[in-house]
């Protein structure tokens, strides 16, 4: 039997029932035989500013988002990030030790996130058993860098000051270790090309092969640290950028290449996480390091109209990433309330929160997450396919054997839609389209 959920502007999650049709070949969609990479999943980022409103909800309200966003019946998010400190969406900005040259990292303290991100993070593994986490610093305490400020500058390269930022990743892990969770894997700064109004840090390549290589590596190895290393998040690179003082050439090859053709620090890097401003070189990750796995870590923000046209646009971001090669997809907000940022932006999210009434609504975004999500479980593999939708649609096997296919229609006018398994002929399928629909097909 074939399940088909269709999702428009003006009804979500519609179910149907397909045409089954015998057919070998489709020149909309069909699948090729080959197999490619397995998934970890999909997820998104635990953010204080989405954490608030959320507990100001009665408990039933609370639980049901919880719940639809975690559980095996909702979303099933599995492969989740967060943050190590203050990032953009967070209350205030602070990190866990802003004591000047605390080198031994005496006064570290993770108090401050028992009281919004540890809580959010438990209320989700009561639903979701196999959560994983991700996580990444969007900058280093304010004394490890220059300018000391928490939105601008660099980390000072002084062996001392390096170590101490090593160290500061391994007493973050145990100390979230201690609060019962487990950080499966970090990245060792957000959006490294970037200079923010919020918390933020850049890094040169150089400057990155050396801390991964001869600092945070070893300390993770001397600390018997089963957290795995993935470079990133890369925000970028650009081929070529320009400012004041002309042209800039921190491209793929002279930042990405310069690290891992170092086999020295290679061998501490798991693999490498992505944004969604990093779409393009990820293609060039995948076609030089096949060996290497790639996540996509953040998806793009919006400007908090949350628009089904911004739905369409983060469905070809999901497309686009599983096509470049990645194993997981991580949305940015899951939820957030009708208050800005600490820097003064309003961005998109999966829920919304009303302040004052206290309603709660499933955004667009929700449901380009659910086409995906719920029916695509971990383990599965993205299935090769060709045909004219190969662009627009997506083809997975679950690891009990069900097939899911998951296809838009980006025109404003209905499209015919055949789909064809060469080895299951009998479970083709054809189907007409709505204009600007999402569409999921569960082929048991």
């Amino acid at each position: 039997m074939t399940t088909w959920i269709e999702s428009t502007p003006d009804a979500y999650l519609t179910e149907k029932t397909p045409t089954t049709i015998t057919a070998t070949t489709s020149p909309d969609l069909q699948l090729t035989g080959e197999r490619l990479q397995k998934l970890r999943g999909f997820g998104g980022c635990f953010n204080e500013l989405g954490y608030l409103p959320l507990s100001k909800l009665p408990d039933d309200q609370q639980q049901m988002i919880y719940r639809d966003l975690f559980s095996p019946e909702g979303l099933n998010f599995t492969f989740n990030r967060t943050p190590i400190g203050a990032n953009d969406f967070a209350e205030t900005w602070y990190s866990y030790d802003e004591s000047d040259g605390d080198y031994a990292l005496d006064d570290f303290s993770v108090a401050h996130d028992e009281q919004t991100l540890v809580p959010y993070i438990r209320n989700a593994q009561r639903y979701q058993p196999n959560l994983e986490l991700f996580a990444s610093p969007w900058t280093p305490p304010t004394w490890m860098k220059f300018p000391k400020v928490y939105n601008f500058g660099r980390i000072v390269m002084t062996p001392e000051n390096l170590q101490a930022y090593a160290d500061y990743f391994v007493k973050y892990i145990r100390a979230y270790e201690k609060l019962g969770i487990h950080i499966q894997r970090v990245c060792p700064q957000n959006e490294v090309f970037a200079d923010q109004k919020f918390p933020s840090c850049r890094w040169h390549s150089e400057d990155l092969r050396i801390f991964i290589r001869d600092y945070l590596g070893p300390t993770f190895k001397q600390n018997n640290l089963d957290t795995e290393i993935f470079l990133g998040t890369l925000n970028g690179p650009e081929d070529m950028s320009f400012d004041a003082s002309g042209i800039k050439m921190d491209n793929y090859n002279r930042y990405v290449d310069n690290i891992l053709f170092d086999d020295q620090a290679r061998k501490y890097i798991t693999g490498i996480g992505y944004q969604w401003a990093g779409q393009h070189a990820i293609e060039r990750t995948h076609a030089s390091w096949p060996e290497m796995e790639l996540i996509q870590t953040e998806s793009e923000c919006g400007y908090g109209e949350n628009t089904w046209q911004y739905a369409e646009y983060i469905f070809h971001l999901v497309n686009h990433y599983f096509t470049a090669g990645a194993t997981a997809y991580t949305y940015w907000n899951m939820i957030l309330g009708d208050t800005i940022s600490t820097w003064g932006w309003h961005q998109n999210s999966m829920f919304s929160i009303d302040s004052k009434t206290q309603a709660v609504t499933r955004n667009p975004e929700y449901y380009v997450m659910r086409h995906y999500a719920h029916y695509v479980k971990p383990g599965a593999r993205v299935l090769a396919t060709t045909g004219h939708f190969n662009s627009m649609g997506k083809a997975f096997r679950n690891p009990d054997g069900q097939v899911v296919v998951v296809v838009q229609n980006a025109l404003n006018r209905e499209l015919p839609f055949t789909f064809a398994d060469p080895d299951q002929p009998d479970k083709g399928i054809q189907v007409t389209l709505a204009p600007n629909s999402f569409n999921t097909f569960v082929l048991d």
